[in-house]
């Protein structure tokens, strides 16, 4: 991907802390109100980039999280359920 060439712009900081963003800018990058943005202090300065819907997570984070009574099913059992919800679903008599 080719990045388009640097915009420069001034801003001003508010005595609440707060920057305006160019709206080109918010626009090229679909920055609408109420976008979270992580804010990273680098040694170049400050970069901003959209912070993630939803933390990262592994497997061993979520595995089991959802309670079920009964035995286990087999790949067997759970492939059969669902090619017959699929033939129930898509019966076309």
């Amino acid at each position: 991907m080719v990045m388009p060439r640097s915009e420069s712009a001034i801003t001003t900081v508010s005595t609440k802390g707060q920057v305006i963003l160019p709206k080109a800018i918010r626009q090229r990058r679909k920055w609408e109100a109420g976008t979270r943005l992580i804010v990273e202090e680098t040694a170049d300065g400050v970069m901003l980039k959209r912070a993630p819907a939803f933390a990262p997570t592994r497997p061993a984070d979520v595995f089991a999280l959802l309670p079920h009574r009964g035995d286990p099913k087999s790949v067997e059992d759970m492939d059969a359920a669902v090619l017959a919800e699929a033939r129930r679903r898509h019966d076309r008599d």
